[in-house]
């Protein structure tokens, strides 16, 4: 899952901005809102079933690999099926066009 170190890092850097763009007049509530920013984002991605870009990089990489077996594999189950006479080569073609 999402190291905690990274996450609670950007989430001080977002509750930061937010706060940065609090006008000045009103800087003194700055430090409260920068706090209650912080909470409010750490709550809602702690709701999130997030991952990180490494984890979904891997599982891309992953099922790739796994629709290239499965394809690799419906070929072969389709040519034992045309030598045992159980589909004939038309039959194939029909399913290929699916």
């Amino acid at each position: 899952m999402i190291d905690p170190k990274k996450c609670h890092r950007a989430i001080d850097d977002l509750a930061k901005k937010l706060a940065d763009a609090i006008p000045s007049s009103v800087k003194q509530a700055k430090g409260d809102m920068e706090k209650t920013f912080h909470s409010i984002l750490q709550g809602a991605f702690a709701k999130l079933d997030l991952v990180t870009r490494e984890e979904f990089d891997i599982q891309t990489a992953v099922l790739t690999k796994t629709r290239a077996k499965l394809e690799r594999l419906e070929e072969a189950v389709t040519v034992l099926e045309v030598k045992a006479g159980i589909k004939t080569p038309s039959d194939t073609d029909e399913r290929a066009n699916d």
